[in-house]
């Protein structure tokens, strides 16, 4: 059973992108770690998740379904763009908006860097990734206390980002989910989507014989690009993914 209390993310101390700089920010229940080419603007950084906690939690203290909605729902014509975004891309894996707040915060900060002049963009937000990069980076997926899949990565190819790789599990983790995947990593150009659609195929998943319903349920919905499903001593992927034995570079 999945725990409430807070697990520390441990996994970031096998990163080991040594060409970029590394930081902690954490805002609140917020906590990401960032890799870039250039030092961080830690304020800037700060600012704007801020900015986007705020946008959330304002729409929600006017609609309590946003938090609490296990499916889409419709928001205001004027909501924040952040809370549109996440209402937008969640319907399409028929979630709730919640199901993509982390990757959405990941994906618009990754977008004000690469505005702010940043080159290499690595955003990690609870193990969903926003990830900008002009040369391989090697992400690895973790599986919990299974050895069998614990050197286990994908290679992302710089022509393929800016890229979203959410991550959800019925095993790992504080957030809610209906299934039994110990790992289920979604790819797209929208972290966002990538988020919601991660949430959707790992609740789907409660069995071997749940796995080809995940990968079809990826598949069927328009921008994701790739999928890998984790349940014990099986795999199961769909798109054009290049698996590696690094960990993450």
């Amino acid at each position: 059973m999945k725990t409430n209390k807070y697990q520390r993310r441990f996994y970031r101390d096998w990163v080991k992108a040594k060409d970029l700089y590394s930081a902690r920010i954490v805002v609140k229940e917020t906590d990401l770690q960032i890799l870039t080419d250039k030092p961080l603007n830690s304020e800037f950084v700060k600012t704007k998740i801020q900015k986007y906690r705020g946008d959330i939690e304002n729409y929600i203290s006017k609609d309590r379904r946003f938090l609490t909605a296990l499916k889409p729902i419709e928001v205001e014509l004027k909501a924040p763009l952040i809370v549109k975004e996440m209402s937008r891309q969640t319907k399409k894996a028929n979630v709730g908006p919640m199901a993509a707040v982390a990757g959405a915060i990941a994906e618009f900060l990754g977008r004000d860097l690469l505005r702010k002049g940043y080159k290499e963009v690595i955003i990690e937000n609870g193990g969903d990734i926003f990830l900008k990069s002009h040369k391989p980076r090697t992400i690895g997926l973790y599986a919990g206390k299974l050895k069998l899949w614990n050197k286990l990565g994908l290679k992302i190819k710089p022509q393929d980002t800016p890229l979203g790789i959410c991550t959800s599990s019925g095993t790992i983790g504080h957030s809610l989910s209906f299934g039994s995947a110990e790992s289920v990593v979604i790819l797209s150009r929208n972290a966002s989507l990538a988020d919601a659609v991660a949430t959707a195929c790992a609740n789907r998943v409660k069995s071997k014989q749940d796995l080809q319903r995940g990968v079809d349920l990826a598949k069927s919905i328009k921008g994701i690009s790739g999928a890998v499903i984790i349940l014990k001593d099986s795999l199961i992927s769909w798109g054009s993914l290049e698996f590696t034995k690094a960990f993450c570079t």
